[in-house]
C-alpha cells in the first residue's frame, strides 16, 4: 500500500505573502488538515470523537520548506504511518503539486490518543485499534522518507 492521499487543495489567495509564496503557517495549515483526513480515516472523525470522548493532540512538529509554493498551484498531502505504540502515531506528511512525485514541502509529527475528559493520554482500542495496526502493518515495507529525523543545528 502506498502512502495515503489525505488532502488536495489549490493554494489561495489569502495564504500567499508579499513574495508570491505560500506563508510558512499555512503549509501547516495544510498540514492539518491532512491529519484531519488521516482521524478520519482511522474512526476519528468528529462524530467519533463526539461518540468516544477520544482524540489525537500532536506533540510535535518538524516542518521542512523545500520548494517555493506560488498562488493557484494545485497541491496534495501524502500520508505515511512510520510507527505507532499503544498511545502514539508518528506520521510523515509530504506536500507535492498533484500527482507529482517532487516533495515540496515535509512534516514528521508526532501524535497522541487522548480522552478529552481529562484530557489526558488514553490507549487506542476497538476499531480505531484495530484501524492503526492495520495502516501500520500496510507502511511498515515502505521506505523512510528522507526528511525523518532531521534534527535543527548549526554544523559545529
Amino acid at each position: 500500500m502506498p502512502a495515503l492521499l489525505t488532502y488536495k487543495t489549490p493554494v489561495l489567495a489569502e495564504w500567499v505573502d508579499y513574495n508570491g509564496h505560500l506563508r510558512d503557517a499555512f503549509y501547516l495549515l495544510i498540514f492539518s488538515h491532512a491529519t484531519d483526513a488521516l482521524m478520519d480515516q482511522l474512526g476519528l472523525a468528529s462524530t467519533d470523537r463526539e461518540a468516544s470522548g477520544h482524540s489525537l493532540f500532536t506533540l510535535e512538529c518538524h516542518l521542512n520548506y523545500l520548494h517555493e509554493v506560488k498562488l493557484g498551484a494545485q497541491v496534495e498531502v501524502r500520508t505515511q504511518l512510520l510507527g505507532h505504540d499503544r498511545k502514539r502515531l508518528h506520521i510523515y506528511h509530504s506536500l507535492h503539486l498533484l500527482e507529482a512525485t517532487e516533495t515540496l514541502a515535509a512534516s514528521e509529527q508526532m501524535l497522541l490518543h487522548v480522552e478529552l475528559a481529562g484530557p489526558r493520554s488514553a490507549p487506542f482500542t476497538g476499531a480505531v485499534l484495530s484501524k492503526v495496526e492495520a495502516l501500520g502493518e500496510a507502511h511498515r515495507q515502505l521506505p523512510t522518507p528522507a526528511w525523518v529525523g532531521h534534527v535543527i543545528g548549526l554544523p559545529g
